[in-house]
């Protein structure tokens, strides 16, 4: 299987110092770092380890950075993608995971879990948006993730662009698709560096609830799947 993992990065210059070494050394099939007009040395960072890096124009955030290594998945046609976080959450030894239970199942996308990880009010926040949707998914915002070439094709369709995070708005729109998703349970670890950017502040949070309500509302009904 022809392999692509995609990593959006903004400002993760530190974070990507540890994690490229380890993937490089740990994990089968070509890197692709899509950053998000960084204002650090990410780039530098990435190019120094000898892997491709896209630089975006315009900043698009996390999952438009993601969807622009997608639609290069697409164009290049690679078989699957994995998209992993460039904060080191997500480890390199956990690939294999989502690999192997691809392979062991009849799925169009495979993602990595850990629901530990998430505190009391995300935990309120995902069974409200559960609650919504019916989507059967234990952890609606990993990154970590496995899409085959139907994915791949969905993902990569304009509709997809109006989306700002990679987390109900996709899944959504795979299950509408009539593709099926799985969960494989994963270790991950805290962010070496930083902070996120979705819950960087209240205002932050507030406008990432009230985009997702809405998107969930406007899509009561559709067709869903596990």
């Amino acid at each position: 299987m022809k392999t692509l993992i995609v990593i959006p990065a903004f400002n993760e210059a530190e974070n990507l110092k540890a994690l490229l070494p380890r993937l490089k050394e740990l994990v089968a099939g070509d890197i692709l770092v899509v950053d998000d007009l960084s204002q650090d040395n990410t780039i530098d960072v990435v190019k120094a380890h000898g892997i491709k890096c896209l630089s975006l124009t315009v900043q698009l955030g996390a999952w438009g950075a993601t969807q622009t290594g997608i639609r290069y998945a697409l164009k290049q046609d690679y078989d699957q993608v994995i998209t992993m976080d460039a904060d080191g959450q997500h480890l390199p030894e956990e690939v294999d995971s989502l690999i192997q239970a691809y392979s062991n199942n009849p799925t169009d996308v495979v993602i990595g879990t850990f629901p530990e990880r998430l505190s009391k009010l995300k935990k309120v926040a995902w069974a409200f948006f559960k609650f919504l949707t019916h989507i059967k998914i234990e952890d609606l915002t990993s990154g970590f993730r496995l899409y085959n070439k139907k994915a791949i094709e969905v993902l990569s369709l304009r509709q997809a662009s109006m989306l700002d995070y990679q987390d109900v708005g996709v899944l959504l729109m795979l299950l509408k698709s009539g593709l099926t998703i799985i969960e494989v349970p994963v270790k991950m670890e805290n962010r070496y560096d930083g902070k996120s950017r979705v819950f960087s502040s209240w205002l932050v949070v507030l406008k990432y609830m009230l985009q997702t309500t809405t998107l969930c509302i406007a899509n009561i009904g559709g067709k869903q799947t596990k």
